[in-house]
C-alpha cells in the first residue's frame, strides 16, 4: 500500500526538482503549494483506488484468519455524500478507518439511483448506474480527506509564519501520517447483468471507477429477484463459474491482482432452476445439479410428446416443469444445494461466499458454514444483517425458546405476541437486544463471517429523520423542529457538517484561489460577512 502514499517532504522535493528541470517560467509555482496539493489527492484514477484497497481487504482477511474477532463491518450507502459522512464518522468517534467498509447495495441502486424512477431489487436498473455510484462515492472520499488535510496545512502555514518549529514538526507528521476516508466498497453486481462478457465489461467499469471487491450472485440474470423475496431461479454452476472467471479475468486485465470475489448463493430460498445442465459422467457437477430437482418415476409409455425426461438409475423420471419453463427442486435440499454452491464457489475462484438466511440467528448460519468447512477450511462469509428482517421478533422468539429451553418461567410471555411494546422493557426483551448487541461479534467467532454488512440502513435513516424533521416543521415545533433536533445536536456533538459551506469545499477553494491568483484572490473568508463563523471553529 505504501506506493501510494507521499509524504509531504518528498512531494515538495519532486516539485522542486520538476521545477528547477522545466520551470523556467514557473516562478508564481511554489513549490510548497504544489506539494500539498499532491499530498491531498494521492489516488489519481480509480485504478490506484482499487489496488490500494484491495491491498487492505487481503489483509484484513488474513487479520481474520488469525483472529475472528478482527472481522469487518460496513454500512450500505446510496449517495458519495452518505458514504463521506459514514467514513468521517468512524474517524471522529473511533479515530481509525481500520476494518470499516462500504457496501454498495443493488437494491439501493434500483430504489434510489435509477433513471427509470424507483425499481425493485430485479436487475431493471441501468447497468451503468453502479460504476457511477462507485466513482460518486470515491469523489466524495476523496474530497473529505482534502478537507482534513487542507486543515493541516492551513494550521501548519500558521505555526511557520509564527516561527513556531515544533508545531510544524508536529503537524507534518501528521500529515504525512493521515489515514485516508478512502476505504474498500464491495459492489453488488447482481447476477452479472447479462451472459459471461456482459459481467466482464461491466466489472471492468466497476473497477475502473475503484471497486475492489465484486459481489455477484447465482440467480438467473433475466429473472432475479431481492434475497429476501419468493420466486427466486437459480443457475447451474458452470454458468455461474463462468461469470466468476469473468471477473477474475477482468480484475487481472486491469492489474488489479489482489480484486475480491465474494459469491453469493440464493439457494436456501430458490425452489427453482432456470435449465437443466449437461451431465458427461455419473456424479459429476452438473449431475449433483440435477439430482436435487423434483421428478416423479415414470413408464415410457407415458412419456409426452417433445416432453423432456431424466434416466437415473436405469428408471426414466419426470421433472416438474412449470409453464414457464422453469424447473422445480425437490423440498429439503436447500442445504445441501447451498453448500455445494459455496463449496464449488470457493473452490473454483471465489474468496469468499454470501449466504442468504431466513432469520439472522448464528445457529443457523453456523450450520451452514461448518458444513462448507469441512471441505474449505478457512472459508469466509459476508453476512446480510438485512432490515428485512424483523430483528427485535427473531431475537425475542429465540430468547423465548432457550429459556423455555433452560426451563425459565416464560408464561408472562405471548411468544405469538413479543413485538408488542409492553414488552419493551421486560427482562426477556433486555436479554433478546444484548443477543442483537454481540450478533456479529457472535456470528464471527462462531460461524465464520469475515464481513457485516447492513445493506439498506442509509434507505431507512434518510426516510426516518427526514418523517421526524417533517413532523415537527411543520406541525406545531415549526422551526425549532430543525434548530433543537438537527442544528444544535450538530454543534453539540461537534459534527463537521454544520458547517456546511466548508464541508462543500468552499475553505478549500478560498485555498485554492489564493494560491492561484495571490492577493487577486476573491475568498469567501471576510469574518464579518461569512455566515459560517457562527459556528466557531
Amino acid at each position: 500500500m505504501q506506493e501510494y502514499i507521499m509524504t509531504y517532504q518528498s512531494a515538495l522535493e519532486h516539485v522542486r526538482a520538476v521545477k528547477e528541470k522545466l520551470g523556467g517560467t514557473w516562478d508564481a509555482i511554489r513549490p510548497e503549494d504544489a506539494a500539498r496539493m499532491m499530498v491531498q489527492n494521492r489516488f489519481h484514477t480509480g485504478l490506484d483506488i482499487a489496488k490500494y484497497t484491495a491491498a487492505i481487504m487481503r489483509k484484513d482477511m488474513a487479520d481474520y484468519d488469525a483472529d475472528s474477532s478482527k472481522y469487518t463491518q460496513s454500512l450500505g450507502c446510496w449517495h458519495g455524500f452518505i458514504a463521506q459522512q459514514k467514513m468521517i464518522a468512524n474517524k471522529k468517534y473511533f479515530g481509525t478507518t481500520s476494518k470499516r467498509y462500504i457496501y454498495l447495495s443493488g437494491w439501493m441502486v434500483a430504489a434510489l439511483r435509477s433513471e427509470f424512477g424507483p425499481l425493485p431489487d430485479q436487475s431493471m436498473h441501468e447497468k451503468t448506474s453502479v460504476p457511477k455510484l462507485i466513482a460518486e462515492i470515491y469523489t466524495f472520499l476523496r474530497q473529505a480527506d482534502a478537507k482534513e488535510l487542507n486543515d493541516l496545512f492551513r494550521a501548519l502555514q500558521k505555526a511557520e509564519a509564527a516561527g513556531d518549529a515544533a508545531k510544524a514538526a508536529e503537524l507534518i507528521a501528521k500529515i504525512d501520517n493521515f489515514e485516508s476516508h478512502v476505504v474498500p466498497i464491495i459492489a453488488d453486481i447482481d447476477a452479472g447483468f447479462g451472459n459471461e462478457e456482459a459481467t466482464y465489461l461491466l466489472t471492468k467499469q466497476m473497477i475502473e471507477a475503484g471497486a475492489c471487491a465484486i459481489q455477484i450472485e447465482n440467480q438467473v440474470s433475466d429473472a432475479k429477484q431481492c434475497g429476501h423475496q419468493a420466486g427466486k431461479v437459480t443457475v447451474p454452476h458452470e454458468d455461474f463459474l463462468a461469470k466468476i472467471n469473468a471477473v477474475r479475468y477482468a480484475f487481472l486485465e486491469l492489474g488489479v491482482d489482489e480484486g475480491v470475489i465474494v459469491a453469493r448463493t440464493d439457494s436456501e430460498g430458490a425452489d427453482l432452476t432456470q435449465k437443466i445442465p449437461v451431465s458427461k459422467e455419473k456424479g459429476d457437477l452438473a449431475s449433483q445439479y440435477i439430482s436435487y430437482l423434483q421428478t416423479t418415476e415414470i413408464d415410457i409409455s407415458e412419456a409426452q410428446d417433445d416432453e423432456i425426461l431424466i434416466k437415473r438409475d436405469g428408471k426414466l423420471h419426470r421433472p416438474t416443469r412449470l409453464a414457464s419453463g422453469l424447473y422445480q427442486f425437490r423440498e429439503g435440499t436447500q442445504h445441501d444445494r447451498v453448500v455445494l454452491d459455496c463449496v464449488t464457489s470457493l473452490q473454483n475462484g471465489a474468496d469468499m461466499i454470501w449466504i442468504e438466511t431466513p432469520t439472522p440467528d448464528v445457529a443457523g448460519i453456523a450450520g451452514f458454514v461448518n458444513d462448507i468447512k469441512k471441505q474449505v477450511p478457512n472459508a469466509k462469509l459476508v453476512y446480510n444483517n438485512s432490515p428485512s428482517f424483523n430483528w427485535t421478533i427473531n431475537f425475542r422468539q429465540q430468547a423465548y425458546d432457550r429459556w423455555a429451553a433452560e426451563g425459565k418461567d416464560v408464561s408472562a410471555y405471548d411468544r405469538a405476541d413479543l413485538m408488542n411494546a409492553k414488552y419493551d422493557d421486560s427482562e426477556l426483551a433486555a436479554d433478546a437486544d444484548e443477543k442483537i448487541r454481540t450478533f456479529q461479534a457472535d456470528a464471527a467467532r462462531e460461524a465464520g463471517v469475515f464481513h457485516h454488512l447492513i445493506t439498506l440502513p442509509t434507505y431507512h435513516t434518510a426516510a426516518l429523520s427526514t418523517h421526524e424533521l417533517a413532523k415537527g416543521y411543520f406541525g406545531e415545533e415549526g422551526m425549532l423542529a430543525y434548530v433543537a433536533g438537527v442544528q444544535r445536536k450538530e454543534i453539540r456533538q461537534g459534527i463537521a457538517c454544520v458547517k456546511h459551506q466548508a464541508m462543500a469545499g468552499s475553505d478549500i477553494g478560498d485555498d485554492h484561489k489564493e494560491i492561484f491568483a495571490g492577493e487577486q484572490a476573491l475568498k469567501a473568508g471576510d469574518a464579518s460577512k461569512n455566515t459560517m463563523n457562527q459556528f466557531g471553529g
